[in-house]
Formats: structure tokens, C-alpha cells, sequence
């Protein structure tokens, strides 16, 4: 292998782990970022290392739910209107994806990327200091009754027809095991095998200190375009200059479409804004994650303080943040935990990278050799973040990756063929 000079743009998880995995194989390697080292998007995700999340943001049920989300104002989908004109050529597409058959595709195609993530998290963290941000946890899912677990169906035959296991929690029992839930919460499926990062932002910053100490360079800079040659990367060009380079590996999450446009490929991609509220000094602390599943949201107790992050929002990636996605979620999140009792209130928000079928681009963009996209992980960058870099890592050092990498090829979307909601080959 021919040792390479790769610059990275993003210094999220995904971008991170690119880094590292690329640094570990031998390659020199910049890590580039407008706001420095885990300062954006992954700072803000509700830290679980969500094996078992392989069913799409397009799940059967969309269709039938929609309706009562958008027009209704007590769900956990938030739409800015001035915003629709824009979302439709996207979101019509993304829809048609909505169907039982193309869910289960899009399920297997997450698959490979979850599965083993607690074992991904821990070979990415060993001996860089990071390790003490995570821990091996189980993932529950609070539901109202089994009649509302049984609703979900689609979700848990997807599960288990992929290998995952629960176990099934009903009645005082839901109480035992966290007693700070609602009484209205009466049903808990137990997932096992999973992990937490107690501190998301704190666990990115020790990987990006890791990857510096061992020879690595971070620069933080804005980037503004990237500039081939002969159909090749030669510089990524920012507000201070060109970094030449040989690869260029793009992994700034939701405004990464921007500069694959400028490479003359356009990819469908959206933000898809979550939020969240920490409860500082809080009296509530789940021993797992536990998804309220009704809410669309996790409550995840981190280092002095409970986090409660999830919803989707529909506004762009300029747009401020609004404030009825988080008064819903203040006020779900009391609903769920009608004792919580705390010291201080802060909010975030931040932008998932969508595409339309919920499957991350990875790999070379078409007829632009050393160009690698690595976004579009929707709600499961922190999760599939380490096994993205590492076939970042072996697709740039020429090794076949031992998965099929065909559900996330870059150029599986045509502009057409998109608008249409089917996805194929760009030719």
C-alpha cells in the first residue's frame, strides 16, 4: 500500500473515526472542521450506541402517521412551512420508501453498520483515553401497553428476523426496574448487547486528542470546495487556502451535499434537525437508554444530568432553532417522568444528515477518483460511526472491505430516478 495525504472534512464521529482508522493504517491525514473537534452535530445525539436500530426513518407507518404529525400539535414531527416548497421534491421521494418491502431493504442495508457497533465503539476507543466515556448498557423501549409494543410490529419482526433478542417487561415489574418512569408506561421491551457514551461531545473531543498525539493534524477552518484535476483530487480549498492532498474524504454530515455539488454530483440529502433537553442536577438517572417510543425520543442519564434527545424537524440548515419541538419535549419528557426534579435547563439543537432511503453514502464519488463521501447517517451516526471509518480506511488503502458496500454506494440516486422515489445506478 502507498502511504496517502487525505484531508477529512468534519470532525463529528464519523469524521473522527475516519481519522483514526485512516492514521492507523498508515496514511498522513488532516482532520478538518469550521467549528473544531466534536463541536456540531454529534455533541448533541442522546448517546446511544443503538445496535438495534436498523429500522428506517421510512418505516411502514410514516404514511399512516404523517397526516396526524403535521397537522396535529401534539406529535414529534415538526415541519417550518416556509420551508415545504423546498422539502417536497425530497420528502415525495422519500415517502415512496415508506412501503413494507422497501423498509425491510433499507433495514438489511443498515444491518452490517450496527450490528456489531458496541464491539466497532470499543476497538476505535482502545488506549486513546476515551474509553471512559463508554459502557456496555442494555437499550429499553417504554411503551404504554403491549398493545402499543404490538403495534409496532414491523419494527420488532425487522429485529428479529436479524438476530436481535428482547426481553419482555410488563406491569409493576416496568417499575421495579426504573422507578422514575410514568405509571402510563406499563410496557418495556430490554434489548441487550448495547453500549452508552455517558458524555457524546467529551468522547469525540479524547478521540480527536488521541488521533493529534499520535501525529495527526486538526486545523479548524471552513471549507469551501474541493478542486480536482484530470478527474482527480488534488486540494480541498478553504477561507485560508488550499490544503493539497491526494484524497478527500467528506464527512461534514448534513452540509456535506453542499460540496459534493460543487464536484458537479448532486446528492438527495436533507436536514433532519433533532433537539434536545439536558436536566442538570437531575434526580433522575436511568440505569439503560430507554426510548419513550411514543415521544420519539431517548432519555439517557449522562455525567450529573439527564438528556432527553430525539424529535425530527423539517426547517433546513439555516433556519434557528424553534421552540415548539422543545416544548413538546419538555413536556414529554415530565410526562414520562412525572417526579423529575432538577437544577438547570439547557437546550441544543442540531442537524441529522438524511437521504431518502435512510442509508449513509459511502465510498468514491463517481468519475472523481480520490474523492469519498461518508455521510447521511440520519438518527445512527454516533452508532455507525466507527465502522464507516474503518471502510473509509480500507476502501482508501485499495483492501476490499468484507461487507457489500452496494446499498450505499454513492451514485445509487440519479436526480430522476430520486424524484421518482426508485433508486438506481447513476450513469
Amino acid at each position: 500500500m502507498t502511504a496517502k495525504r487525505v484531508v477529512v472534512i468534519g470532525a463529528g464521529i464519523v469524521g473522527v473515526s475516519s481519522a483514526l482508522w485512516l492514521q492507523r493504517a498508515g496514511h498522513e491525514v488532516v482532520l478538518v472542521d469550521r467549528l473544531g473537534i466534536g463541536e456540531a452535530t454529534s455533541q448533541g445525539n442522546a448517546g446511544v450506541v443503538a445496535c438495534c436500530a436498523i429500522v428506517p426513518v421510512t418505516e411502514p407507518a410514516l404514511l399512516r402517521k404523517l397526516p396526524g404529525y403535521l397537522f396535529g400539535s401534539d406529535g414529534p414531527l415538526f415541519v417550518r412551512w416556509s420551508y415545504l416548497p423546498r422539502l417536497l421534491p425530497f420528502l415525495a421521494p422519500m415517502l415512496c420508501q415508506a412501503t413494507p418491502a422497501r423498509a425491510a431493504r433499507a433495514a438489511r442495508g443498515l444491518v452490517p453498520l450496527l450490528a456489531d457497533a458496541d464491539e466497532q465503539h470499543e476497538a476505535l476507543a482502545a488506549g486513546s483515553g476515551a474509553e471512559r466515556w463508554l459502557k456496555r448498557s442494555d437499550y429499553l423501549f417504554a411503551y404504554a401497553d403491549r398493545e402499543a409494543f404490538e403495534a409496532d410490529a414491523f419494527a420488532w419482526d425487522q429485529r428479529r428476523e436479524h438476530g436481535f433478542r428482547w426481553e419482555e417487561i410488563e406491569g409493576p415489574a416496568v417499575r421495579e426496574l426504573e422507578p422514575a418512569l410514568s405509571p402510563e408506561l406499563t410496557f418495556l421491551a430490554r434489548v441487550g448487547n448495547h453500549a452508552t457514551v455517558t458524555d457524546p461531545g467529551r468522547y469525540v473531543k479524547a478521540l480527536g486528542d488521541h488521533f493529534i498525539s499520535q501525529g495527526g493534524a486538526a486545523r479548524t477552518l471552513d471549507v469551501t470546495g474541493l478542486r480536482s484535476e484530470r478527474g482527480r483530487i488534488v486540494a480541498v480549498e478553504t477561507d485560508e487556502g488550499e490544503i493539497a492532498c491526494d484524497v478527500a474524504v467528506i464527512a461534514a454530515g448534513a452540509w456535506s451535499a453542499r460540496l459534493t455539488a460543487r464536484l458537479g454530483f448532486r446528492l438527495p440529502l436533507e436536514s433532519e434537525r433533532g433537539y434536545h433537553i439536558e436536566f442538570g442536577d437531575s434526580n433522575v438517572a436511568p440505569k439503560s437508554p430507554i426510548a419513550i417510543v411514543s415521544g420519539k425520543f431517548v432519555a439517557t442519564g449522562m455525567e450529573g444530568r439527564l438528556r432527553c434527545a430525539g424529535l425530527v424537524e423539517f426547517a433546513g440548515l439555516d433556519a434557528p432553532q424553534s421552540d415548539a419541538p422543545l416544548a413538546f419535549l419538555e413536556r414529554e419528557a415530565h410526562r414520562a417522568f412525572p417526579g423529575l426534579k432538577y437544577g438547570g435547563l439547557y437546550h441544543w439543537m442540531g442537524h441529522r444528515p438524511l437521504s431518502i432511503d435512510s442509508l449513509p453514502f459511502i465510498g468514491e464519488v463517481p468519475r472523481v477518483a480520490g474523492a469519498y463521501c461518508a455521510f447521511g447517517h440520519q438518527h445512527i451516526g454516533l452508532t455507525a460511526g466507527p465502522k464507516t471509518g474503518r471502510l473509509i480506511a480500507e476502501l482508501v488503502s485499495g483492501r476490499t472491505p468484507n461487507l457489500d458496500l452496494a446499498p450505499y454506494r454513492v451514485g445509487r440516486f440519479s436526480r430522476r430516478d430520486w424524484m421518482s422515489g426508485s433508486a438506481t445506478e447513476r450513469r
